[in-house]
């Protein structure tokens, strides 16, 4: 009976694959939620926010429980994401404290040779969009010369916004770069001032007066620029674009998610009779919260609950879209988040602007497991079971071999691939998953490494560092409203901190010698695993170092004229 159940999936997966190559399909439709936690939704547990679309998606195809982000941070995951590659692979991961793009006049970007799962579409004669966040890179060298632009990594069509969706980008929702203030010394600015002055009151050194007024006059002139700086941030970072022209700058928020659907919507029915692929990546429920008027206050669980519950109305809209061209059969549907969710997440009024990540442990910008285990959701109607779930370690990584190898294109042998097919799994052709170690880094760091043993039930992971969290007995960072992963904003551990996650998941008990008799052999392992990979590394330009990610004023996308702080209204959805 199993076997003939084996067949039966294998045959109507090889019809559908057949007709693929003949252009008829399987399309994609990927849709990425920002900072979505897995215990946000119903499929996943969660008893308070309604998620029927979402949770309808898990009911017809496969539901992933140890599905990864490869990074915790947005603009790593996505690059990540989009290669199938670790994203310390392209340059993605940055050696700083800062690991994602907030301004657009940057240089740093998602090299061209990298390849994306929309090239390899493409390339099949696939119509290919991405609607929503990119958050990879814009400009090289001139404000208009779109090096790392969305329509150079394979997608025909982009309508959304190039960096992220920031509080500075909605009026009242306060600025990230107050948070400027937390790193200041002040304690030995203090310490100084007091001996400066201690000294020059007992005659020991003399203190110009001129001095004083000057640096006070410093002071003052500083001030004034970054008051500059955060009152024209929203103006000149806070875009929407479609294709490569800027439609509005800055974005209005209020109805985004619903404009964005509908965008998504006419995509689908532009390219109904030939093969496509769609990236929804929505800017919600990243900060700053917004939700549509008919949302607001629907969810009883405040603006993140509102804006969760417009995200699941969307996701119903692409379905039924779906469904009225007669595609469902014939599509390929992914829901994920790029990373946990955002626990430090709390607004200027005191509202509680984050999502939950179930029984796992901290959030967004750590490896703990609530800041990489996230929602991975896979429905193929009459190729993959329903109701269907697999405990297996997966990746967000394995979307580009998977899209590759449904859309009949050769995987790239000239670099290194990091995820692998979710097809077997899903098909249930195997039982293990073919990632037997997983490396988690924060930023360009190895923090952790997974290992799934083939001969055990276990699912071991050691950790090289932990982030330090503030308030100390909490598990967030509040102190730098994300957790860093260089040092003095972390502990180092040697021996590592092990964990087994089949019996601990949420991780709340390291494993030492005397609880784990092969505490120094699974280590052992682990380390040679590591070394392994390590050696597949090269070494390529960060695209997120200092110089990278300094403003040039020369990069600077304007859809009107600086005196007039670059605004303009010219998108046809916006009314």
């Amino acid at each position: 009976m199993k076997c003939a159940w084996i067949l039966y999936l294998c045959q109507m997966f090889l019809g559908a694959y057949s007709s693929s190559r003949e252009g008829k399909g399987p399309n994609f439709v990927l849709m990425m939620v920002d900072d979505l936690g897995i215990g946000d939704l119903g499929c996943y547990g969660n008893t308070t926010l309604r998620t029927p679309n979402i949770d309808r998606l898990a009911q017809e195809g496969a539901k992933m429980t140890q599905h990864i982000a490869a990074a915790p941070l947005c603009t790593p995951s996505r690059a990540a994401f989009l290669t199938g590659r670790y994203a310390v692979r392209s340059g993605m991961a940055s050696y700083g404290r800062v690991g994602v793009y907030i301004m657009s006049a940057v240089s740093g970007g998602l090299p061209t040779e990298e390849i994306t799962f929309a090239q390899l579409a493409k390339q099949q004669g696939y119509a290919t969009a991405l609607i929503g966040k990119w958050h990879l890179g814009l400009n090289c060298e001139k404000s208009d010369d779109l090096c790392h632009h969305p329509n150079r990594h394979g997608f025909d069509h982009f309508y959304g916004i190039t960096v992220t969706n920031l509080r500075d980008c909605q009026p009242g929702h306060g600025s990230i770069f107050i948070n400027v203030f937390s790193h200041i010394p002040y304690r030995s600015i203090g310490i100084g001032a007091a001996t400066l002055a201690f000294l020059h009151a007992f005659g020991i050194i003399a203190v110009s007066p001129k001095l004083v007024l000057n640096l006070g006059l410093l002071m003052v002139i500083l001030s004034a620029l970054f008051a500059g700086f955060v009152f024209t941030f929203p103006y000149f970072n806070c875009f929407l674009m479609r294709n490569q022209e800027i439609v509005e700058q800055p974005f209005l928020s209020e109805n985004l998610t619903q404009r964005m659907t509908y965008e998504a919507v006419e995509f689908l029915q532009r390219n109904s009779e030939r093969p496509f692929l769609l990236f929804f990546s929505f800017i919600q429920v990243h900060t700053a919260l917004f939700a549509s008027p008919e949302f607001r206050g629907r969810s009883q669980h405040g603006l993140y609950g509102d804006a969760v519950e417009e995200v699941d109305w969307s996701v119903g809209k692409i379905m039924e879209t779906l469904d009225s061209l007669g595609l469902s059969e014939n599509t390929l549907v992914y829901l994920t988040s790029d990373q946990g969710a955002h626990l430090e997440e709390i607004s200027v009024r005191g509202e509680v602007h984050r999502g939950w990540n179930g029984i796992y442990r901290a959030g967004k910008s750590t490896n703990w497991e609530g800041g990489i285990r996230v929602p991975g959701i896979v429905r193929w109607s009459q190729v993959i079971p329903g109701n269907k779930s697999i405990d297996e370690p997966t990746s967000n990584m394995d979307i580009f071999p998977t899209v590759a190898s449904l859309a009949g294109a050769r995987i790239p042998e000239d670099r290194e691939i990091d995820g692998r097919s979710l097809m077997p799994l899903l098909l249930g052709e195997v039982e293990r998953s073919e990632h037997e170690f997983l490396f988690h880094y924060c930023n360009a760091y190895l923090n952790a490494v997974r290992w799934r043993p083939s001969n055990s039930k276990s699912i071991w992971k050691a950790f090289f560092f932990t982030p330090i969290f503030s308030p100390e007995n909490s598990t967030t960072c509040f102190h730098t409203h994300a957790c860093f992963c260089t040092e003095g904003y972390v502990t180092y551990h040697d021996p590592p901190l092990l964990f087994d996650l089949s019996r601990d998941p949420s991780e709340s008990t390291p494993l030492t010698p005397q609880t784990e008799p092969e505490f120094h052999t699974i280590l052992e392992v682990m380390q040679q695993a590591v070394a392994r990979h390590t050696r597949t590394l090269t070494h390529v330009p960060d695209q997120l170092s200092p110089g990278n990610m300094l403003w040039k004023p020369w990069l600077q996308p304007c859809c009107s004229t600086l005196s007039q702080l670059c605004r303009c209204n010219r998108d046809h959805l916006g009314s």
